[in-house]
């Protein structure tokens, strides 16, 4: 018969081990989806983006470098420089233009569409292999009563922060 001793004993060893092996196969998430090799891409380089589109709205471009720029320093460990770099992020605001949406029965639109387009050349100074040349855009509707002027600040902003989402994970998050 095994004594209440030697069986407190045996338990303990059993947990000891198990939390020792346990500890060994924590799984490991990273929540913002950047899959970078910290080891080989210490920095980042975010050139400016021009407008280039017909319709110029000039807050836009320093909207979308600020919010990139964020972007990338909340959910990467890159430092960002202004001279060579391990990765590079280049473009140009291509396009920012209204187009009427829902018409209705008195052929006047009843929602706009704002839509706005970035062309983005994403250089991989460590592997060609991952250079990406790519244009990105996102839209917000808006009701065809409401003047651009009162919303045009807002939609950038929404628009632009949905664009750096899309950019970062064909890029950095590398999905």
């Amino acid at each position: 018969m095994i004594s209440n001793k030697l069986l407190r004993r045996l338990a303990f060893t059993v947990v000891a081990a198990m939390t020792v092996v346990l500890s060994g196969c924590i799984p490991s998430y990273k929540l913002n989806g950047a899959a970078l090799d910290y080891n080989v891409y210490k920095t980042v380089h975010v050139s400016e983006f021009p407008i280039r589109a017909a319709l110029v709205y000039p807050p836009l471009q320093q909207t979308f470098e600020n919010e990139l720029l964020d972007y990338i320093s909340r959910n990467t460990r890159l430092q960002t420089t202004d001279g060579a770099s391990d990765l590079q992020i280049e473009g140009e605001i291509t396009t920012y233009n209204l187009t009427p949406q829902a018409v209705t029965e008195n052929a006047y639109a009843s929602q706009t569409r704002l839509t706005i387009g970035v062309r983005v050349k994403y250089i991989d100074n460590r592997n060609e292999a991952n250079d990406i040349d790519q244009t990105f855009s996102a839209y917000r509707d808006f009701d065809a009563s409401l003047m651009l002027n009162d919303v045009q600040d807002d939609l950038c902003q929404q628009i632009c922060k949905e664009l750096v989402d899309l950019i970062f994970n064909a890029t950095l998050g590398n999905w």
